[in-house]
């Protein structure tokens, strides 16, 4: 059924749906850096390029489902405030978190991974979708920088 108001209108219409895939296996609520790195942590150890995911949460903090963002290089990956909250918006996601791995295996925060992390914090913040965290990946290990306090 065509909304009857855009049918006045010259040019490309676009409708916007959220698409499911696979099936919804909650693991319940994730409230600790711990949890949702052991929960994320197969999807992004030994990857051979970055990968910058956000996880979209409801109001329990019980994951919604995970959204891959962007892949990038070796050690980059070019990652837009549009990008991360475009899924969590159409989600009606209540928060996120952010992570992304580095294939180096060393899970420290480089100086544009603090940098993105504010860009999209404050992003966050105006869009009321508030980022809890960025999770850093790295080879049996992780960086949270909630726990660190750069977040």
């Amino acid at each position: 059924m065509e909304n009857i108001y855009l049918q006045e209108f010259q040019g490309t219409k676009y409708r916007t749906i959220l698409v499911r895939e696979g099936a919804s296996v909650s693991p319940g609520p994730l409230t600790k850096a711990e949890s949702i790195y052991q929960y994320i942590r197969s999807g992004l150890e030994n990857k051979d390029q970055e990968y910058f995911i956000s996880i979209l949460f409801d109001i329990r903090m019980i994951p919604l489902g995970v959204s891959l963002v962007g892949v990038g290089k070796l050690n980059c990956a070019m990652v837009e405030p549009r990008e991360v909250f475009k899924t969590a918006i159409i989600a009606a996601a209540a928060s996120l978190i952010i992570a992304h791995n580095h294939p180096s295996g060393n899970s420290e925060p480089s100086k544009e991974d603090l940098d993105i992390t504010e860009k999209l914090k404050k992003a966050g913040d105006m869009l009321q979708i508030p980022i809890l965290d960025h999770i850093i990946v790295g080879r049996d290990c992780y960086y949270s920088m909630k726990e660190h306090k750069n977040i």
